[in-house]
């Protein structure tokens, strides 16, 4: 399995809303025109990625909190992190819907590229294997069951028909669950209410993030720590971001992404 998260794409954590079960997995395409030059080009098929998800947070109508999809898979064969786990998908037609199937999206569409290559479907497959791994059950189906639309296209729904096998020779799908080693930075939104820091807020990341501290040998905690921001939390992060060589105001709360991602903290 070949895995893109999003913080490998700058992204932030998804503000999605939360879904820990579905029946299963809806599987989609573009539906407009995909250039055949994802083909040749990976990068090509990250920034597909970026625009895909630009141009959902820039529809007001729609209003999106995020890239609708949960994953996505190009050509190269790599499954690209959109919401992620345990996030509603906001790409099968409805609430109702989107409560009930995750969605994975091949980057193909109705002009150009329009034939998901063997690595693209084993990628989806990956997908629906990693997502069974964390909440989806055992449905696969396309966004046209339910919902009237020509999505995923014809290719990909008669591979969805026929059970969506993994291609011969195509890599096998990781037995073991692929969350994310280390919690993705979250923004400094995250830690700050207005100029100062979020003091009272409560997260199981705080808790996470003081524990690394502590091993870290910049703990200045007496109690603790735990799931509310204190000022030894703020004090202990401000001693760690010095040891790594900041200083004045580069090594004042709120955490940065270089800081966050030396710090390692793992998933809440």
């Amino acid at each position: 399995m070949k895995l893109v998260f999003r913080t490998q794409l700058g992204w932030p954590t998804s503000a999605a809303p939360a879904q820990a079960k579905t029946k299963g997995v809806k599987v989609h395409y573009e539906g407009t025109s995909v250039s055949r030059n994802l083909l040749a080009d990976h990068a090509a098929c990250l920034a597909e990625w970026k625009a895909i998800r630009a141009s959902h947070l820039a529809n007001i109508g729609e209003n999106y909190s995020d890239i609708a999809y949960n994953y996505g898979a190009c050509p190269h064969g790599y499954l690209l992190e959109g919401r992620g786990i345990g996030k509603r998908s906001g790409a099968n037609g409805d609430q109702a819907l989107n409560v009930a199937h995750y969605a994975i999206v091949g980057l193909v569409g109705d002009d150009g590229l329009t034939e998901p290559t063997d690595e693209m479907l084993s990628a989806i497959r990956d997908g629906i294997e990693l997502l069974r791994q964390n909440g989806a059950g055992d449905e696969i189906k396309g966004h046209r069951d339910g919902y009237a639309t020509a999505c995923p296209g014809g290719p990909l729904y008669a591979w969805v028909q026929k059970g969506a096998p993994r291609p011969q020779g195509t890599e096998p799908a990781v037995p073991a669950s692929l969350k994310p080693t280390y919690e993705p930075y979250p923004g400094s939104a995250f830690f700050m209410r207005g100029a100062a820091p979020a003091i009272g807020n409560s997260s199981p990341v705080f808790t996470a993030m003081g524990k690394r501290l502590v091993a870290k040998g910049c703990g200045l905690y007496l109690v603790g720590p735990g799931p509310k921001l204190g000022d030894a939390d703020v004090k202990s992060y401000e001693k760690f971001q010095r040891s790594l060589g900041y200083v004045g105001a580069d090594a004042k709360w709120p955490p940065g992404r270089t800081s966050w991602e030396r710090l390692q903290v793992p998933p809440s």
